[in-house]
């Protein structure tokens, strides 16, 4: 089980700020793996914690400037009202639909439709981005309204194959935010939101653990936590002089394999 805990702290640490829906992959590896049910759902879910792990130890000067500079500074208060604007609606659809959306759309086939429509949409996108000049270049410039418009797309994620990630940083350019200020924003949403959705699983599904499952989770959590860090570094210096039609691409691929290999009977997916 140690292995299965990491490789899909892998899967995790390197899809989670990608455009390409770390749900996705998990559920698809997972399902490969063999590692299925309410513990592999909540595995899934706590490793992500992991990932944010390393957004904070990157970002930790802007953070602890941040917190310093509430008290006095007005950029500083309005940047974490930003924060907790674009993290509201994704708590109360969450709490209202999860359930739903768990028990009817995490699957394999779900997820790479979810892929291959998200592919398309980031197409358009990006078309439409070479055509019109960002209106935001600094993350400090957003307003509270940037912020609701890029939580409201957020809730997209709440289907998996969707991407958190590319749900607020495709949004946020559709909106009017540059490629690095959208993906900046992207990695500060993240820590509210995948932090209080691990502590949400863990709580939900304590029934179903215990200490022996210590290892399996403490082993994804480290891996998931250097993965991201690796990937997080690549992705700041990626979206400085290139677009995401790469990733676009992929998913329509990788979705359209996911789904031939379900109509074809290659693969069996245990979910």
């Amino acid at each position: 089980m140690l292995i299965t805990a990491i490789l899909l702290g892998l899967v995790e640490g390197l899809t989670e700020f990608l455009p390409i829906s770390s749900t996705g992959h998990l559920i698809l590896a997972g399902s490969l793996l063999n590692f299925t049910g309410e513990k592999a759902e909540v595995f899934e879910i706590a490793i992500q914690t992991g990932a944010i792990l390393a957004v904070i130890g990157i970002f930790a000067g802007k953070l602890r400037e941040t917190a310093k500079g509430i008290a006095r500074d007005p950029v500083s208060r309005r940047f974490v009202l930003n924060v907790a604007v674009a993290f509201a609606p994704a708590v109360v659809l969450g709490l209202l639909f999860g359930k739903a959306v768990k028990a009817r759309l995490f699957n394999p086939v779900a997820v790479a439709i979810a892929l291959v429509v998200g592919g398309l949409v980031i197409l358009w996108a990006e078309r439409g981005r070479k055509q019109t000049a960002p209106r935001v270049t600094r993350v400090e410039d957003l307003t509270v309204f940037d912020a609701l418009k890029v939580g409201l797309l957020q809730c997209f994620a709440l289907i998996p194959g969707t991407s958190r990630s590319g749900a607020t940083i495709i949004g946020g350019m559709i909106t009017g935010l540059s490629r690095p200020v959208a993906t900046e924003f992207s990695f500060f949403l993240a820590i509210p939101t995948l932090i209080g959705a691990g502590a949400y699983s863990l709580y939900k599904a304590r029934h179903a653990l215990s200490l022996a499952d210590a290892p399996l989770f403490l082993t994804g959590f480290v891996t998931a936590f250097f993965s991201a860090w690796f990937c997080i570094r690549w992705l700041l210096r990626y979206v400085a002089s290139h677009d995401f039609v790469a990733f676009a691409w992929y998913r329509i691929v990788f979705g359209g394999l996911v789904l031939l290999s379900v109509w074809s009977g290659w693969v069996t997916w245990a979910r």
